[in-house]
């Protein structure tokens, strides 16, 4: 079973593609699987059950998640995001709100930029999950 942040990595690259082809999320799953498992080395087969429930979590509650950016993140629209760091937040602010701890989230959603976006997405992504966790917390 790979580690979390590894199904971050892959639930990322799954929203990613969802997100530029207009795929559906069990097709973009079926996708993830054929092509990018088999260059991995992995194999065919279904990503990890966590990777799945963030991607199938985050394209159920999209909408709400999406207002939920559009309210922290001034003067951004979300369609004028950088996509990554579009979907970096979508999937962070899904999984903050199951449950998962909201220093947690943040530390890998900034760690997902780190690595997939621009130095100067990092400050930005803080500000607004920080301003999320707020919200979600009641201060």
């Amino acid at each position: 079973m790979p580690s979390r942040h590894r199904s971050r990595q892959r639930a990322l690259q799954i929203l990613f593609q969802m997100d530029l082809t207009a795929q559906p999320a069990e097709a973009a799953l079926d996708s993830y699987s054929e092509e990018l498992y088999t260059e991995e080395g992995a194999g065919p087969g279904r990503p990890d059950a966590f990777t799945e429930q963030l991607v199938r979590g985050t394209f159920a509650q999209m909408p709400a998640i999406d207002d939920r950016i559009a309210r922290h993140s001034a003067n951004w629209k979300i369609e004028r995001m950088p996509a990554v760091d579009r979907n970096i937040l979508r999937m962070a602010v899904y999984e903050m709100g199951a449950g998962t701890p909201a220093a947690v989230v943040i530390n890998e959603a900034l760690e997902l930029a780190r690595r997939f976006s621009g130095e100067e997405s990092i400050p930005f992504i803080n500000g607004v999950l920080d301003a999320i966790r707020r919200e979600q917390e009641g201060g």
